[in-house]
């Protein structure tokens, strides 16, 4: 086999499927998008602890809100995996603050582990999760904690604050720093 012909290590990017969906409400790119990444969101739903129905259908209002607010996209902002993967976790918090039953056992601090997570669709993702898990794990202690609360337990500012003993503001501002290098990372910068 060729290198031409050798298939690309690097993560398929999206920019333009979406670019179709938002301009011209293509159903192929957006049924392309859904087939990709709709079980990837019930997978990372219910690693925030929802249950199979509720991971299912919160993946399925967001995989609805992408089709509906595809102009909203920025693919210099973010890749539309982090984009997705943020409107979901924001709608399993939503529906957390609405049900107050469903609180019980959320106190539990769940650990996140890329290499425990089941059945990576293809080798590349599995790569692309660790090697997010690593640039997480070069952060200072402080903010890797506070990324894993915020993003992989799902919870808010305040309740991190609370958990904590940490003022609102310096956690906001850990998280603001984190975020900045994690994205200076990903954009190749130091």
């Amino acid at each position: 086999m060729s290198t031409l012909d050798a298939p690309s290590r690097e993560p398929k990017d999206w920019s333009a499927d979406m670019a179709a969906v938002a301009l011209h409400r293509d159903r192929d790119c957006f049924l392309r998008i859904y087939d990709h990444f709709m079980p990837r969101v019930c997978q990372y739903l219910r690693g925030m602890g929802a249950p199979d129905a509720v991971a299912e259908e919160l993946a399925q209002e967001a995989m609805l809100r992408l089709w509906q607010h595809a102009a909203g996209y920025d693919p210099a902002r973010s890749a539309v995996s982090t984009w997705l993967f943020r409107i979901a976790r924001n709608l399993h918090i939503d529906r957390i603050r609405r049900e107050p039953a469903t609180h019980q056992g959320l106190g539990q601090e769940v650990e996140f582990d890329v290499e425990l997570q089941p059945d990576p669709a293809s080798a590349e993702d599995y790569a692309e999760s660790v090697h997010l898990k690593r640039r997480i794990d070069a952060l200072s202690s402080v903010q890797a904690r506070l990324i894993r609360m915020s993003y992989f337990e799902a919870k808010t500012h305040q309740e991190i604050a609370g958990e904590l003993s940490m003022p609102l503001g310096t956690v906001k501002s850990h998280l603001r720093r984190a975020f900045l290098r994690l994205q200076g990372e990903i954009g190749g910068q130091p």
